[in-house]
């Protein structure tokens, strides 16, 4: 899809794309041609939706006036989606089914996956979680705070964190608790 030096949100946005061409897997960015992107946007809403999020960001970064709020309101309007343009999420990011997510987040990391009606945000004060890379969130999470969860952590469905969750633990219920060995 392009050669040369790319713009960090298209670089980012490519990266998004590569997590639909095969699911559950992250394909290799050499598979992200032109042909197969706007396939898989006709096809697939939660890809429109990081579209619209990745340009409202360049808009945004680029100090394009009133561009980014219009994304943003027509990401909640359209796809249900509450989030906003120019939030520093990594590439490959992966939100299954859009209506009823809020995200609000420090930062998320790269090839992050958020299944569906899940909230990121406050809690008790004016900080907001942070995801790692190959983080998993499951339908229904909730994660709130200024907590991290950590590289390949898995959040359980329905589950509430609101503590710390390690690199690659799974954690379930409410509050989270880690479970297996």
């Amino acid at each position: 899809m392009g050669s040369g030096h790319d713009d960090g949100h298209l670089h980012r946005f490519r990266k998004d794309v590569a997590r639909w061409i095969r699911p559950q897997e992250v394909a290799d960015l050499g598979e992200v041609t032109w042909p197969v992107t706007f396939r898989l946007l006709y096809h697939h809403l939660p890809l429109r939706a990081m579209a619209w999020f990745r340009v409202g960001s360049w808009a945004k970064g680029r100090g394009v006036p009133l561009f980014g709020g219009f994304a943003q309101r027509h990401l909640l309007t359209r796809y249900g989606l509450e989030i906003s343009p120019g939030a520093d999420i990594g590439g490959g990011f992966y939100v299954a089914h859009p209506v009823g997510c809020t995200l609000v987040a420090e930062r998320i990391g790269e090839n992050v996956t958020i299944i569906a009606a899940v909230t990121l945000g406050l809690r008790n004060e004016a900080r907001w979680p942070t995801l790692a890379d190959r983080a998993f969130i499951g339908a229904g999470a909730r994660v709130l705070g200024g907590i991290t969860v950590g590289e390949g952590a898995l959040v359980g469905a329905n589950a509430v964190v609101v503590h710390d969750v390690a690199p690659g633990v799974t954690v379930v219920g409410i509050p989270a608790r880690p479970i297996g060995g």
